[in-house]
């Protein structure tokens, strides 16, 4: 079985980890962690970079940090004794996410989702709600529990 495990830095992601990590999976399971490093506009990395660097290098220290985040998470699934894998992809995470499900021939998408509804929702969007509508596979859509939400 493969297994797509897309992670951002929040805590929703955490729970999507946290439900990996335990549950018993059948043998032979792979998960790829995945954590997509989204193209930033030039006004903003301006502003995040504090005008101090070029777009590039704000890029690179954001995938950096990226790759970083995802290899703590696939050492603490390697303690699970899980088969595990570290993606970093440069994109938009709705389509990144999907895209690396179809080209990995993933089995299952597991994501936490951020459970926005109404008007943040239409204006932020969704990415689970999108990697729903369009995955290739199965997927498994985390939330937190009512009450640990920060």
């Amino acid at each position: 079985m493969k297994v797509l495990l897309a992670v951002d830095h929040s805590e929703y992601s955490d729970a999507a980890i946290d439900e990996v990590s335990a549950r018993p999976w059948p043998a032979r399971t792979t998960v790829r962690v995945l954590s997509v490093v989204e193209p930033l506009p030039p006004p903003a990395a301006e502003l995040w970079y504090d005008g101090r660097g070029s777009l590039d290098l704000a890029h690179k220290e954001l995938r950096q940090r990226a790759e970083e985040f995802v290899k703590r998470i696939v050492a603490r699934l390697k303690k699970k004794r899980l088969k595990v894998e570290a993606a970093v992809r440069d994109g938009h995470p709705r389509t990144a996410i999907v895209d690396e499900a179809r080209k990995w021939h993933a089995d299952l998408i597991v994501l936490g989702s951020h459970g926005r509804t109404g008007l943040k929702r239409l204006l932020l969007g969704s990415v689970a709600a999108s990697v729903v509508g369009h995955a290739p596979c199965s997927v498994e859509v985390v939330r937190l529990k009512r009450g640990k939400k920060h």
